[in-house]
């Protein structure tokens, strides 16, 4: 395990070196946090508890949403280009070879990029955020905690996502298409664009069930204190549920894909 910390660990200095990309995305975060907030004020404005939130937590969700866009990688923009490359030249068979597990191994890596978004492009965003407009922040601790581990959760199941969608590369030898299609789908069924509490009958049902939902429709529920007792226990365990889902189908993936190494290498 400790191997694992190392790698996360340099992960979070990889990005850390990137401090122009990261000034630049805190203001892009930011301005579009703005352009958001006032959307949805406009629609508060006509229904003031639409989707179950009032307006101040309305404006929490939406800055929320920009603190984790890119730490839930929700628009990529962590290791799936990098494995997808690997896999296209063949380099992932060196991959293969060492004493470690190739699936953890990008895991950590992709936790240590996440740990980075979260404290150097989200919480500045907040900040402005609080300092604009009237939020419904917590003012304990616990809830803290407890809206960090869903983010934890929410990241890991991000990853697994991802990673069987970079495994696609294998087989597609380019896999861009699948990407763009889940990155829709990342933007769409998170709640990035609107609460899935909005969305009507059966579509909201079903976006709240998919895994999707983890990555910030569970996590802001969770800060603004929807989910307390056992329904705080229910929505980690959802969120749980499908990290051990798709990690156990991308190593069930990840063996195919050796498979498939091990025959074309001869």
């Amino acid at each position: 395990m400790r191997l694992y910390a190392v790698v996360a660990a340099g992960g979070f200095r990889r990005y850390a070196t990137y401090r122009v990309a990261t000034a630049a995305g805190v203001f892009t975060n930011t301005v579009f946090g703005f352009i958001v907030a006032y959307t949805f004020i406009a629609l508060w404005d006509e229904r003031p508890q639409l989707g179950g939130y009032d307006l101040s937590q309305a404006l929490t969700y939406v800055w929320l949403g920009q603190a984790l866009l890119m730490t839930c990688a929700m628009m990529g923009g962590g290791f799936e280009d990098e494995l997808a490359e690997r896999i296209r030249s063949g380099d992932v068979a060196i991959d293969l070879y060492r004493p470690v597990d190739l699936q953890l191994w990008w895991l950590a890596g992709d936790l240590g990029r996440a740990a980075f978004h979260l404290l150097g492009r989200g919480v500045v965003p907040m900040l402005v955020g609080a300092l604009a407009f009237d939020l419904a922040l917590p003012s304990d601790a616990l809830t803290w905690a407890a809206a960090l581990l869903a983010v934890a959760l929410g990241c890991v199941v991000s990853f697994a996502i991802r990673y069987l969608v970079t495994l696609s590369t294998f087989w597609l030898l380019d896999g861009a298409g699948v990407a763009h299609l889940s990155m829709l789908a990342a933007l769409f069924f998170s709640g990035q664009l609107l609460p899935l509490t909005l969305f009507p009958g059966l579509l909201g049902e079903l976006a709240l069930m998919l895994p999707w939902s983890s990555l910030l429709q569970v996590p802001a529920d969770v800060l603004l204190g929807k989910h307390t007792g056992w329904e705080l226990l229910e929505a980690y365990a959802f969120q749980a549920g499908w990290a051990v889902v798709l990690l156990g189908a991308g190593r069930v993936l990840q063996s195919a894909a050796t498979r498939r190494v091990v025959v074309q290498g001869g």
